[in-house]
């Protein structure tokens, strides 16, 4: 009998699918590139894949501003090449998840065509709508994450609509309850076309306060204002509210109608994100929690146990899901390379971290080549984050540039065309899939790494207990059966190991019971 809890320790492959593979020779990546390339994910071990977003948009936002929730966009191809894809999947052994973008729509979503062309269309409330101050200016002081107020003037309706994000992405309104049952409706449809499961961007932007409250100044002040407005806000009226919560359990009934399918939402939150992802996770809501926790600049031993103190201690039914890179931040490994020795030695140094946490794991496309991020120009930008907030916040586009499978090939192996939608740098080619075959290489180390976990259950699900082994040191074991040790360090460190220990994979452990500098032990113990 399959294990109905399979996403329970499970390691996830996000696949950002403009970038993994370029089959019909135009620049971008599609589905059937992603099919050529299933194999190199099959064999590095992992249990599942996420796809980012494929459905039918103009593309303002890179896929998350949909236009239609039921079909894939032309770019990457046809539902059809979308059963394609998951049938292979499944046969490789891999379950599929795909992004649900559920918040907001595109504004070119017949929906919000309909909605905005007057107030009683039967539309009319499907999106969050107010009228102005008397002053003419927006409802409230919310902010938008890409720059400038959450609030843009329709002259049709001669009121405001809110976004979040861009203006091209308008909130629907999940206080109407036609909206959430239509977007559960759309998830039942690719439910019944065999996913296994959703990522569900922004899981907590649901819903919005209904008194259009504004939101207080974050306290203390920072020194210095931020670069996004939204940072300078606590946003407790804006998202997270309460009503999120019984519409999760509505979400879980849903999937618990089909057989051995999971959910995953990422928490878009700043001051209590861990606590989130506790709630959002128990009572028979999220099977998985996503957080921004360990994806940004701090990388310490303390911040890393904290959060996993924190969740477990918060929501010890709960379970999250932890990574270090994706695509909406700087990669890790450029992120934190002021902790780095050795670069490829830093990049086993994390794999190793991360697949040892408690917790299911996501990893990046190209995180396991130990891929840095890629230096671009402003003209080179595609990203409206990087071209709103340049040059203090140089957008995603870094971290989302091409695969690098062939380093000799024409666009390192991702593509035919003469032109690629980001471009490929030379930094980028070094790390190439094809260069890293021998035993040293960090493509190797991943697989090692990946095939322990999935051949420990203590390193899978086992409770997690943290020690005390000195600066720089982040120790903890697994199920009482297995000792991580990892020196997140420049300097080498003495440890103690307990006698019977035995090695099943280090990186600068010397003989006189010392860790190199990002160095690492998990050893099975003597119980």
């Amino acid at each position: 009998m399959e294990n109905t809890d399979w996403w329970r320790g499970a390691v996830i492959y996000q696949i950002y699918p403009r970038s993994f593979m370029d089959a019909n020779g135009d620049g971008v990546g599609d589905l059937k590139g992603v099919i050529q390339r299933l194999d190199h994910v099959a064999d590095l071990g992992v249990d599942a894949i996420w796809l980012s977003p494929i459905f039918t948009s103009p593309m303002r936002d890179m896929g998350y501003d949909i236009s239609d929730y039921t079909d894939i966009d032309p770019t990457f191809g046809t539902l059809t090449d979308f059963d394609a894809l998951v049938a292979r999947a499944h046969d490789l052994g891999l379950k599929v998840l795909i992004d649900q973008v559920i918040s907001h729509s595109s504004d070119q979503h017949p929906w919000f065509t309909e909605s905005r062309q007057s107030r009683d269309n039967p539309k009319a409330d499907w999106y969050v709508w107010a009228d102005p101050k008397p002053d003419g200016t927006a409802p409230t002081n919310w902010m938008s994450l890409f720059g400038g107020p959450a609030w843009t003037w329709d002259t049709r309706r001669r009121q405001y609509y809110l976004h979040n994000f861009l203006p091209t992405q308008p909130d629907l309104n999940f206080h109407n309850p036609e909206v959430p049952a239509q977007m559960l409706d759309t998830m039942r449809f690719w439910l019944d076309r065999g996913v296994d499961g959703f990522r569900l961007d922004v899981v907590n932007f649901y819903f919005h306060d209904q008194q259009l409250r504004d939101n207080p100044a974050v306290t203390p002040a920072p020194e210095e204002p931020a670069v996004r407005q939204f940072d300078m806000q606590q946003s407790i009226y804006q998202k997270t509210r309460p009503e999120n919560l019984a519409f999760l359990q509505r979400l879980r009934a849903l999937m618990d109608d089909y057989d051995n399918r999971a959910t995953v939402g990422e928490i878009g939150e700043l001051q209590r994100a861990i606590e989130t992802m506790a709630a959002y996770t128990s009572d028979n809501r999220l099977n998985m929690g996503y957080s921004f926790e360990m994806l940004g600049t701090v990388f310490t031993p303390d911040h890393f146990r904290r959060q996993i103190e924190t969740f477990f201690a918060t929501a010890p039914e709960g379970w999250p899901c932890w990574a270090f890179s994706n695509h909406d931040v700087i990669r890790h490994v450029t992120r934190w390379a002021g902790h780095a020795a050795a670069p490829a030695a830093f990049a086993k140094l994390c794999a190793a971290i991360l697949l040892s946490f408690q917790g299911s794991v996501c990893l990046f496309q190209g995180e396991e080549l130990g891929q840095t991020e890629a230096d671009l120009s402003f003209d080179e930008l595609t990203d409206p984050q990087g071209i709103a907030f340049w040059p203090g916040d140089k957008g995603r586009d870094g971290c989302r540039t091409p695969m690098t499978w062939e380093a000799a090939a024409p666009n390192a192996g991702f593509s035919a065309a003469n032109r690629t939608w980001l471009p490929i740098k030379p930094e980028q080619i070094a790390h190439a899939a094809d260069t890293q075959t021998g035993p040293e290489s960090v493509l190797s180390f991943y697989k090692r790494m990946l095939a322990l976990r999935r051949a420990t259950p203590a390193l899978r699900t086992g409770d997690t207990v943290f020690e005390d082994m000195g600066p720089g040191i982040l120790a903890l074991r697994r199920g009482g059966e297995v000792l991580c040790l990892f020196n997140m360090s420049r300097e080498t460190v003495p440890v103690k190991v307990p006698e019977g220990a035995t090695p099943l994979l280090s990186q600068g452990m010397t003989d006189e019971g010392e860790l190199a500098a990002n160095g690492f032990l998990i050893a099975r113990l003597d119980c």
